[in-house]
């Protein structure tokens, strides 16, 4: 049976997982954005944006730059002129695809 984890070793543990999670995405420069949105629902650009959100819900403010460069290690323009290329036609068309399999009802209108 698993013991419950105190709350304040829940959050270094949640912290370690982000950390290895930051980490692993570092050395997989590979795996672009996009595909992590085809395949996952979020990217790194999302990381940043709920990093920002977390820091806001703390009652501090983080810009958007900051949150991202948490995320990808530099600034995003740096990152994104070094390892990211123009999104392919096959990618463009497997995200469209998702978005609109994902679409709620409403949103389909």
């Amino acid at each position: 049976m698993t013991e419950k984890i105190p709350e304040a070793q829940e959050a270094a543990i949640k912290a370690a997982v982000l950390d290895r999670l930051l980490n692993h995405l570092d050395k997989h420069k590979e795996v672009q954005n996009i595909d992590l949105m085809i395949l996952a629902g979020f990217c790194r650009n999302c990381l940043a944006n709920w990093w920002q959100e977390a820091a806001a819900d703390h009652g501090l403010t983080l810009d958007k730059d900051t949150a991202r460069e948490k995320v990808y290690g530099m600034p995003y323009q740096e990152w994104k002129a070094k390892y990211q290329p123009p999104a392919t036609k096959e990618q463009l068309a497997a995200f469209t695809a998702r978005q609109q399999a994902n679409a709620k009802p409403a949103d389909k209108a």
